[in-house]
C-alpha cells in the first residue's frame, strides 16, 4: 500500500512563524520605520544614496528583527554571560590594538572585518544584569546591587576611555535601567539626582570662569569640556563650535506649526544643517513638517515605549520582564538624547534618532531590541491558559 505524505503549502509554513507575534509593536515599528523612510527621503533625495542606503539598512534591521523574535527568552537568558565576557574582552582589545580614527580608539580589527566593540554592549549589558537579578530573585541584597554597579562600571569606563562618551551613556542607561527595575530603593537614587541637579547649577553660576580658555576639568577631555561650554553658550562661537547647536535651533523654530513641506526646509538643502541625514535629522524633520510633525513623531515613539513597557509588565520571568523594561527604556534614551542635543538642551554626544537617523549599526542594535521584545511578548502569549 502506498503511503502519500502531503507536501504543507506555503501558507501552513508561514502561519506557525506568525503564531504569537505581538501586532501592536508590529504596527508600530512599521509606522516608524514609514516615517523615517519619508523623512530621509525629504531630507536626503539631494544627499547622494542616503535614502536607498537607510532602506537596505531598515530591511537588514527588519531581518535580524524577525531572527531574534524567533529566539525563546530562556536561550537569551543563557547567552547572556557569554555575550557579556566577550563584550569585554573585546574591549579590553581595543584598549590593547585598537584602531584609532578621528582622534578615537573604538574600532578593532578581528581578521575578516572591522568592529566597534561598545555597540555589542548596548545589547550584552542588559541581557547580563537581568539574569543576574534573575539569579538572585528572593534574596536580593544590598551586596547584589554592589555587585550590579561593578558589572555595568567596568564596560562603561572602558567605552569612555576610547573616548566615547555618547556610546557610555547609552549602555549606562540601560543598565541602570535593569538596576531600577529590580528594586533599587529610593533612597539611593535620591541622593545622586540632587547632587547632579547641584552641579549642573553649579556649572551654569560659573560658565564664565569655568569656560575661559585654558582652564582643565581634568574629570573630562578637552573636546568634551568644550561641547559643555558651547552648550552653555553658543553663541560665543556662532561659525565655529557652537554652528551646530545655533543652526538645529534655527532650523526647528523656522518650521513654525506646519513646517515649511516636504522637501522644503531651505535651512536643510542649502546645506546649514551639518549632518543632517545623521545626528541632526530631527532639526531637518521639524523644519520641513512643523510642530505637528514633531506631534506626531513624539506621539509614534510615545507608543513603542508605552508598549514595550506593557510587554515587560506582562513578561513571564524576571529575566524577562528586566530585559524588556531596559530594552524600552534605551528607545527613550535615544530618542530624548538626540531631540534634546539637537535642541540646543543637552551637549552634542552623536546620538542617532531610532529609525530616523541614517545608519547602519544603529539600525541593527535596533532591530536586536526589538526583536527581543517580540520574543518575550510571543513566550508570554504561548503560555497555555
Amino acid at each position: 500500500m502506498a503511503i502519500v505524505i502531503e507536501k504543507p503549502s506555503l501558507m501552513q509554513r508561514i502561519v506557525p512563524f506568525l503564531k504569537g507575534f505581538d501586532w501592536p509593536l508590529i504596527t508600530i515599528v512599521l509606522f516608524m520605520a514609514a516615517l523615517g523612510l519619508t523623512t530621509m527621503y525629504s531630507v536626503g533625495f539631494d544627499h547622494g544614496s542616503r535614502f536607498a542606503q537607510h532602506s537596505r539598512n531598515m530591511l537588514i534591521g527588519a531581518t535580524v528583527m524577525l531572527v531574534f523574535s524567533q529566539i525563546p527568552p530562556q536561550r537569551l537568558m543563557r547567552l547572556a554571560l557569554p555575550l557579556y565576557v566577550v563584550g569585554v574582552v573585546l574591549l579590553l582589545g581595543v584598549e590593547v590594538a585598537g584602531i584609532v580614527r578621528k582622534g578615537a580608539q573604538r574600532w578593532l580589527d578581528v581578521g575578516v572585518t572591522v568592529i566597534q566593540p561598545s555597540e555589542l554592549m548596548k545589547i550584552a549589558m542588559p541581557m547580563m544584569l537581568a539574569w543576574w537579578f534573575h539569579r538572585r530573585e528572593g534574596q536580593l541584597k544590598a551586596a547584589d546591587f554592589l555587585v550590579a554597579g561593578l558589572i555595568l562600571a567596568v564596560p562603561a569606563a572602558l567605552i569612555l576611555k576610547q573616548p566615547d562618551l555618547g556610546t557610555t551613556l547609552l549602555v549606562v542607561a540601560s543598565g541602570l535601567a535593569v538596576i531600577f527595575f529590580a528594586g533599587l530603593s529610593w533612597k539611593l537614587i535620591i541622593p545622586p539626582v540632587l547632587i547632579a541637579a547641584v552641579g549642573v547649577v553649579v556649572l551654569i553660576t560659573n560658565e564664565s570662569s569655568w569656560c575661559a580658555p585654558g582652564v582643565d576639568w581634568h574629570v573630562l577631555h578637552e573636546y568634551q569640556r568644550q561641547r559643555v561650554c558651547t552648550l552653555l553658550d553658543p553663541t560665543k562661537d556662532p561659525l565655529g563650535k557652537g554652528f551646530h547647536i545655533i543652526q538645529g535651533m534655527i532650523a526647528i523654530g523656522s518650521g513654525g506649526v506646519w513646517g515649511k513641506g516636504f522637501m522644503q526646509g531651505t535651512q536643510t538643502h542649502l546645506e546649514f544643517i551639518p549632518e543632517r541625514t545623521t545626528d541632526f535629522i530631527y532639526a531637518a524633520f521639524s523644519e520641513e513638517f512643523g510642530l505637528l510633525g514633531v506631534l506626531l513623531l513624539l506621539a509614534g515613539f510615545t507608543a513603542l515605549i508605552g508598549r514595550g513597557l506593557m510587554i515587560a509588565a506582562e513578561a513571564p520571568t524576571l529575566f524577562a520582564r528586566l530585559l524588556a523594561g531596559a530594552l524600552t527604556l534605551n528607545i527613550f534614551v535615544y530618542a530624548f538624547v538626540n531631540m534634546g542635543m539637537v535642541s540646543g538642551i543637552l551637549p552634542v554626544v552623536g546620538v542617532p534618532l531610532p529609525f530616523v537617523s541614517y545608519g547602519g549599526t544603529a539600525m541593527v542594535t535596533m532591530g536586536v531590541g526589538l526583536g527581543m521584545l517580540l520574543s518575550i511578548s510571543r513566550a508570554k502569549r504561548l503560555v497555555p491558559t
